[in-house]
């Protein structure tokens, strides 16, 4: 497989994405329903997957797709994996961080990872083995080396604390040196470009962390779950400079009960 090739088209699909979502953002005629999870979405996440998924059908006629508001197309050897806007409730509420998450998975590895956050004129991607970049740019993690000199990002206690690990959360931020609460894919491009230490996210789908981990390990760092295992297919995930990693997943397991 040639990634470089398949970044390029992971980009245009971000611009695809952008194209569809960016010109309804702050809209007053937003059309927003409820979906059964009774979570928002929108015509901006319906029409950017769609864009995508067409795009993806002409260029790619051979590879699956998996997104979160169209469910699953084709096989799952080489397959597509779209969050078309992570950061709904954002999106409705006018919050620019939100972003359109691709990524492209072969052999059941993630192999190429981007980002786009168009509100905050960001865009993340890597591909295995050709680095991790924001806006063309080369990013790289931190160095920091002490949990007592480290910024941690994560969703929010209260959704710690519902998925077991609220206590575990509470230490982490008392021992860390700061602490803010970006969320979503925010946290861990942070980490990836070396701007936060730790990010954790105590309930994610598959879409929600597919182009994640690529282009924190390409940018030097580790991304599990909260039992260490790499490439996380949803549940939950943990990244970090790599240096804070063992240390980090310790606290977080210390006295959780795993189902």
């Amino acid at each position: 497989m040639d990634l470089r090739r398949e970044l390029r088209l992971a980009l245009e699909l971000a611009d695809l994405a952008d194209a569809a979502a960016l010109p309804l953002f702050r809209s007053s005629g937003l059309q927003v329903d409820t979906k059964p999870d009774a979570t928002p979405v929108t015509e901006a996440d319906r029409g950017a997957e769609r864009a995508i998924r067409d795009r993806i059908a002409a260029e790619r006629p051979g590879h699956g797709v998996v997104g979160e508001e169209y469910g699953t197309e084709g096989g799952d050897e080489v397959r597509w994996i779209l969050d078309p806007i992570d950061g709904t409730m954002n999106f409705v509420r006018g919050i620019p961080v939100w972003g359109s998450l691709i990524a492209l998975e072969a052999g059941g590895e993630i192999q190429v990872g981007v980002v786009s956050a168009p509100a905050i004129g960001h865009r993340w991607w890597a591909a295995r083995g050709l680095g991790a970049f924001r806006n063309a740019e080369p990013i790289r993690v931190s160095a920091v080396s002490a949990v007592a000199d480290a910024m941690l990002s994560y969703n929010s206690l209260a959704t710690a604390e519902q998925h077991g690990i609220g206590p575990q959360m509470a230490d982490l931020e008392r021992r860390v040196w700061r602490t803010r609460g970006y969320g979503d894919f925010w946290s861990f491009m942070l980490v990836a470009e070396g701007a936060a230490d730790i990010a954790v996210e105590p309930v994610a789908a598959l879409w929600d962390l597919a182009p994640l981990g690529v282009i924190v390990e390409e940018a030097g760092g580790r991304f599990t779950d909260l039992t260490g295992a790499a490439t996380p297919a949803g549940g939950d995930a943990v990244a970090t400079n790599g240096l804070l990693h063992d240390e980090v997943l310790g606290l977080l397991g210390a006295g959780r009960q795993l189902s």
